[in-house]
């Protein structure tokens, strides 16, 4: 593993420059998050006042920490940041987050002060993430230096390079409180003038706690090399990413957001193509592929099977299916033949499966059970999306028979919507998401998952 991105992820002693004693001002909150998450190594606090904070004592300078530190936090105004670097960089300090805005991203004259940070990093051979940035996450060395209130981030096994700071706040505050799943690492790449995308992907790469990586990116800093670096880490690793500024308007956007020039996007899409990188359109896939990613395999292909309550749901599902690259193949003997003995007679059962007679006469779990079984067991298929309908007239099923098939053939994804009652839908969430079974509130969104997985095992297979 790249050594030189090492101490922001696995640091032993840490300094936060501009600790505050008031609460919900960054320099406070990012205290907060360290002690939140258990960060066993030293922590040091430096504010000119002096004083104690949460129970730590605080250095009044720079110049007052001991030796040997391995990561500052500058959480200064744009202006005093330079020369906290300066600073940090006499005490032998070589890795530093730079959390402030208000550099190029603003004006010429703000990007002047962004230069002159550039200039102290080749004159003092230091590393530095960010400025903008909200920092990182390293959830198993029980570390963060983001300053957003987040409390104990929950651990994952997927890692997200972000040019934008909202993975280390709200984004990630809506993970911890709306899903269950956590992260591994979170890189906050910010206005970029050290530490780029290239380098963040090549030290995921090679990080053992690291399955699967996602990705949020306005612009590349060096673009041939960040192609060569992923062009192996795709053969790996799935990687997917989310590319801004695609258009006009968004590349203005860009510019104002963290100082980037988008690139033509034809040659941006031919570049991540050549990568092995599975591009994204969706804010919201952001997130969803992260969950899925956590949770599933990647399915050996893109034979999709499913299960709906409804005919309207069968023909137009299975249409999207269609425009997202997902195959709808026709099941084998022995599948359709289990899937007639629980329905009745004169419906024709086929892939896709119309599930309701067989629940409605013979009991919703049994129904979805048996029908689920049937296609999963059958070679022909890759993955399978239950739509299960709850209501409570209609019988709520114990879910536990989900749990017991996604075990039971865990070589193919099972992911699982709903229809009905919102109550018995986030209680089905909340029973089978543990377990790593996930689960979408949009009827659509398992199959624009899959479709995103099976990319991800094509692209990992690609020829040489």
């Amino acid at each position: 593993m790249d050594g030189k991105l090492r101490p922001f992820f696995e640091p032993n002693s840490v300094a936060i420059i501009g600790a505050s004693s008031t609460p919900g001002k960054p320099g406070h909150e990012v205290i907060r998050n360290i002690l939140a998450n258990g960060y066993a190594g030293r922590l040091y606090l430096v504010n000119p006042k002096g004083g104690e904070i949460l129970g730590m004592p605080v250095q009044p300078s720079i110049a007052d920490l001991p030796a040997g530190i391995d990561l500052a936090i500058i959480i200064l105004p744009a202006e005093t940041s330079p020369q906290a670097l300066r600073n940090c960089a006499a005490k032998g300090i070589t890795h530093a987050v730079l959390s402030a805005g208000g550099f190029a991203e603003v004006d010429e004259g703000r990007a002047q002060i962004q230069q002159e940070l550039v200039d102290i990093i080749r004159e003092r051979e230091i590393c530095v993430l960010g400025p903008n940035t909200s920092g990182n996450i390293s959830t198993p060395h029980r570390f963060t230096s983001s300053f957003f209130p987040l409390g104990k981030i929950r651990r994952g096994k997927v890692s997200y390079i972000a040019q934008t700071g909202n993975f280390a706040t709200h984004t990630m505050k809506y993970i911890l409180t709306s899903e269950n799943f956590g992260v591994s690492r979170v890189i906050g790449l910010g206005n970029k003038i050290d530490i780029d995308e290239s380098e963040a992907l090549e030290y995921l790469a090679d990080d053992p706690e690291t399955s699967a990586i996602v990705m949020y990116l306005e612009s590349f800093k060096r673009p041939r090399r960040f192609l060569e670096i992923a062009r192996e880490v795709t053969r790996i690793k799935p990687v997917v990413m989310l590319k801004g500024g695609s258009t006009e308007i968004g590349r203005h956007a860009a510019v104002a957001h963290t100082a980037a020039m988008a690139a033509e996007d034809r040659l941006v899409d031919s570049m991540l193509r050549q990568a092995g990188i599975v591009r994204i359109w969706d804010y919201t896939h952001l997130i969803l592929a992260g969950k899925a990613l956590s949770m599933v395999p990647l399915p050996r292909g893109n034979r999709v099977s499913f299960l709906a309550p409804s005919g309207a749901m069968l023909v137009v599902l299975a249409d999207l299916c269609i425009h997202l690259g997902l195959e709808i193949p026709d099941l084998g003997p022995d599948a359709l033949q289990r899937l007639q003995e629980i329905s009745l007679p004169f419906i024709r059962m086929r892939n896709p499966v119309d599930i309701w007679v067989a629940a409605s006469v013979k009991g919703v779990e049994f129904g979805y059970r048996e029908g689920m079984e049937a296609v999963l067991k059958d070679p022909a298929i890759d993955a399978v999306v239950p739509i299960l309908m709850l209501t409570k007239d209609t019988g709520i099923p114990s879910f536990d028979f989900i749990i017991e098939l996604a075990r039971k053939y865990s070589e193919k994804p099972l992911l699982v919507t709903f229809s009905g009652e919102r109550q018995y839908m986030e209680d089905c969430k909340e029973f089978i998401e543990p377990a790593s079974v996930p689960t979408f509130p949009e009827i659509e969104q398992p199959f624009e998952v899959l479709s995103i997985l099976a990319r991800c095992r094509r692209a990992m297979n690609r020829p040489q």
